[in-house]
This record gives C-alpha cells, sequence and structure tokens, in this order.
C-alpha cells in the first residue's frame, strides 16, 4: 500500500471522488486548486484523498474516498492520517474535513482521528444540491465541519 500525488498525465478517478461528493460539477469547483492524493494497493487504485489549502496556515479535506470493496480495512484512517501529516509539513496550522449529517459512519471517523465538531451549516446539502440525499435512511440536509488542530512541537 502507498500513497501519492496523482500524476498530471493520469486520469482523475471520478467515479471514486462521487463516492464521498455526489456531484461532478462540485468536485469540478475544486479539484483545479487541489492535491490530489491516490492509495494504491498492488498497483491499483483503491482511495483518494483532496487537500485544498483554504488559507496561510488552513488547509481542507475537500473529498477522501475509498472504493466500496475495499471499505472496512483502515485505508481511509490511512488517508485521513496521511493527510494530516501532508499538512504538517506544509506548516498548516488547521485542517478542516465536512461531511452531512447522515454520514454516521464518517463522524465516527474522523473524531477517532482527532477532529472535533467545529460548525454546523443548517440545509448545505438541500441549498446546494440539485439531488436530494439520503444515507442511512436519513436525509443529508447540514453540513457537518470538523476541525484538526495541529500541535507545533517547540
Amino acid at each position: 500500500m502507498k500513497i501519492r500525488l496523482l500524476k498530471e498525465n493520469e486520469h482523475v478517478p471520478m467515479d471514486l471522488l462521487m463516492l464521498a461528493d455526489p456531484s461532478e460539477a462540485q468536485i469540478d469547483a475544486y479539484l483545479s486548486q487541489s492535491l490530489l492524493f491516490v492509495l494504491e494497493v498492488e498497483e491499483a487504485i483503491v482511495g483518494a484523498i483532496v487537500i485544498l489549502q483554504r488559507g496561510k496556515m488552513s488547509y481542507e479535506i475537500m473529498n477522501v474516498a475509498v472504493k466500496e470493496s475495499e471499505q472496512g480495512k483502515g485505508y481511509g484512517r490511512k488517508m485521513i492520517t496521511f493527510g494530516i501529516g501532508e499538512v504538517d509539513r506544509r506548516g498548516g496550522e488547521t485542517l478542516l474535513i465536512a461531511t452531512g449529517n447522515s454520514s454516521i459512519q464518517q463522524l465516527a471517523l474522523y473524531q477517532k482521528c482527532g477532529f472535533r465538531m467545529t460548525e454546523i451549516i443548517p440545509n448545505y446539502f438541500i441549498e446546494n444540491y440539485a439531488d436530494l440525499i439520503f444515507e442511512n435512511g436519513i436525509q443529508c440536509c447540514d453540513r457537518i465541519e470538523l476541525t484538526y488542530f495541529i500541535e507545533r512541537k517547540e
């Protein structure tokens, strides 16, 4: 298993990214300004993480996804841990990640990785996505933002 930056001449794994964000238009809007890393297992891409610099010291994980057949193997946690390390190496102080109120497994994973809930944006998914989204039998309405605060060792 290795995580690496997607090369310029490589095909963007849009089907994989759409597992985490059902809007290709939303993905296209942030992808050109972001770093796209892929997780490979035996030379096959099974995961992806997209990181966008938001400010001088702040970054956001815009997308993190694992191929459905590879979920439950710890790859999501490995990519998030990689993302935290990448932001730390770049001198960042905060790393934001957001998900929907209906993304129960993701909310648990992000908190297990050290993220803290910092904001809720009501009706975000209703107002910004053309189609209704349902997960776990729950309508996805609100955007839950979580932040990882990177501590500098002095």
